[in-house]
């Protein structure tokens, strides 16, 4: 029944794996016409289905998503990339099993969710849909370094069942504690804000593993990255912005505007291609740009 709660998150998965079957070298798009077709096929075959099962909830994140470029918030892996591609209903993720840590965690935060009461669960689990090797709630215990969250458990009020998946081990990497109960929880606090304010926000984040300096944690060798990045893209009276962040994975205090970078720098640091749906001229323009004004940023 779940399968059907949200088209999305299908769609997201068919776009991934096609993506992925194209030739490294050919442009993503010589894609587009196969996902139109198969877009449109999984659609129909559906959505009766998403009718009956989802959640009036869920019905109005999914009617708000029909206006916007579908997926908008899923970027484009290298191919040389480990990765396993997962959705969850709240987000989307690329698992690293040679990490156990996940490239990165994707998903778009609205004006209505964020308003969510669900309370937060507790109990880190691992994660049903991971295939490969996965970390174990031990490998942290005693560690030194805190279970943080990528997709956050606050982003997730709105389902009970985004919100137990929210704590899935697939969806934290080892932080440093200050940083993820400092400056990092700072950023979070900031993108419910944004989604508020203009009433969706798209967010893409992850790990940086640079030179793991940190090593490796548990039995299950759970690498600790070096630093983290967070991306995230709006779109206001017809206008779309973005900005990016860069936290190193250590104790320290300061203001927002001290992370910030462009999107192009974050994409050319994690060899990710962050909002690839975004016509290519926009998308040129949007991620060069570092503008604080938009996010009210300090």
């Amino acid at each position: 029944m779940n399968h059907f709660l949200n088209t999305k998150r299908i769609l997201v998965v068919l776009f991934c794996f096609l993506t992925l079957s194209v030739n490294a070298q050919n442009p993503i798009k010589k894609t587009i016409d196969r996902i139109r077709q198969f877009t449109e096929e999984i659609t129909d075959k559906v959505s009766d289905k998403v009718r009956e099962f989802t959640s009036p909830e869920d019905a109005e994140k999914q009617s708000s998503s029909d206006q916007k470029i579908e997926a908008l918030e899923i970027p484009m892996s290298p191919a040389s990339l480990s990765e396993e591609l997962i959705p969850h209903l709240g987000y989307t993720l690329s698992y690293n099993y040679r990490h156990r840590i996940p490239n990165w965690v994707a998903w778009e935060l609205t004006r209505h969710e964020v308003g969510g009461t669900v309370p937060r669960a507790s109990g880190f689990k691992p994660d049903p849909l991971v295939k490969g090797t996965q970390a174990d709630d031990d490998d942290y215990r005693n560690s030194g370094w805190d279970r943080g969250h990528m997709a956050p458990a606050a982003d997730m009020k709105w389902s009970s069942q985004a919100m137990r998946e929210s704590f899935y081990l697939s969806n934290v990497c080892p932080q440093n504690q200050n940083l993820n109960r400092g400056d990092w929880k700072d950023l979070e606090e900031l993108e419910r804000e944004v989604a508020q304010r203009y009433g969706n926000v798209w967010i893409v984040c992850g790990p940086i593993i640079g030179e793991a300096r940190n090593g490796r944690i548990g039995s299950s060798r759970v690498t600790v990255p070096d630093a983290f990045y967070k991306v995230m893209l709006i779109c206001h009276n017809g206008r779309y912005e973005s900005i990016g962040f860069i936290f190193k994975n250590e104790a320290g205090s300061h203001k927002l505007s001290y992370y910030t970078r462009t999107v192009d720098q974050i994409e050319e640091i994690t060899g990710l291609d962050f909002f690839p749906q975004l016509p290519d001229s926009i998308e040129a323009e949007v991620e060069s740009r570092k503008d604080h004004r938009p996010w009210r940023i300090q």
